[in-house]
């Protein structure tokens, strides 16, 4: 008799009360747990707690850093496998916004084993182990807890040249803003887990790699750049202006977005965490007229394995705006 175990017939989606960044703690209330924990005593620190960059840096020699970062989310998508590449990418994507090379990965694993199968958890690693290798990454190890919400990620460490750390302290006015991907997967996961339908274009983007992007961006010389994930678009730039003490103008036309994006939005498919992100940033946005509440919640949207929000310009990305002086984001 045929015992295998049919892993399609699981909507990972289902076993999660919100989906890949979306989960995250709101970007509020995640700084009033973490104020006070700055300053790092250490000299080798060059990133540490202060500004909420994406990863850490700790310098080992004149010529090299080590990067570490960690993350990891609940399903955002209900194949198994491609949840896994997901959340691979994602997780080095931390290392790809400073400017760094993965070097070495350990998966992070929270597994609900009396409700979901293990030949699941198999495709999941797969993905991820498929991934890493993309990277030139090795997966050496991790580690796994019983829980009630299926959970995956990655901790991964990388290096870089002390020198050419991109980060969010160092955005200056007067530059060009590059965004590498589309936005809208956030809303297109919710209508994914709300109704069950795949949109394989977010799928393509949320297992792309920054690594080219990141790499261009260190050969042109960018200093400040981050990764737009959980706090959305205006979220994450926001930190960066805030931190390098600078404002931004975005034109809502110019940012790239996925299809069916606009229809979802009027279908009422946006997550709880894109709100709780547009609530957080709205008293320093600054509105055009003809700028809709739609187009807010879509800058807003909880990204998942987003792009790199870059403080330069890019050939072959779009240029969605500019830091000027002052502070705040102009929305037009």
């Amino acid at each position: 008799m045929d015992t295998s175990i049919d892993v399609s017939e699981y909507r990972l989606t289902g076993f999660a009360h919100g989906g890949g960044c979306a989960c995250k703690i709101p970007p509020g209330e995640l700084e009033d747990a973490v104020r006070g924990l700055t300053g790092q005593t250490n000299p080798q620190v060059i990133v540490g707690l202060d500004d909420g960059d994406d990863a850490s840096a700790v310098r080992i020699r004149d010529d090299l850093a080590v990067l570490s970062t960690a993350d990891f989310f609940t399903p955002v998508v209900d194949d198994a496998y491609d949840w896994g590449r997901i959340a691979a990418a994602n997780a080095l994507s931390d290392i790809y916004a400073m400017g760094g090379t993965p070097v070495t990965a350990i998966n992070l694993v929270g597994w609900p084993r009396e409700v979901l199968p293990f030949e699941l958890l198999t495709e999941v690693l797969r993905g991820g182990l498929d991934v890493a290798a993309e990277a030139n990454c090795p997966v050496a190890g991790g580690h796994s807890i019983d829980d009630p919400e299926p959970k995956y990620g990655m901790a991964v460490t990388g290096v870089a040249h002390p020198e050419a750390i991109m980060r969010n302290d160092a955005a200056e006015a007067g530059l060009p803003i590059t965004l590498t991907k589309p936005i809208g997967v956030g809303i297109l996961n919710n209508r994914h887990k709300q109704t069950g339908e795949v949109f394989p274009e977010a799928i393509a983007t949320m297992t792309e790699l920054n690594a080219s992007a990141s790499r261009e961006a260190v050969a042109a010389g960018v200093r400040a750049a981050t990764d737009v994930t959980g706090f959305g678009l205006l979220g994450h730039l926001f930190k960066m202006g805030r931190a390098s003490g600078v404002g931004a103008v975005i034109d809502t036309t110019k940012v790239p977005r996925l299809g069916g994006v606009d229809e979802s939005i009027a279908a009422g498919f946006v997550s709880g965490g894109t709100r709780r992100n547009l609530d957080w940033v709205r008293p320093h946005l600054t509105t055009g007229d003809t700028v809709t509440e739609d187009d807010l919640l879509l800058l807003a949207d909880a990204q998942t394995s987003g792009g790199l929000l870059v403080v330069g310009e890019l050939p072959g990305y779009p240029v969605i705006g500019e830091t000027v002086a002052g502070s705040g984001i102009t929305v037009r």
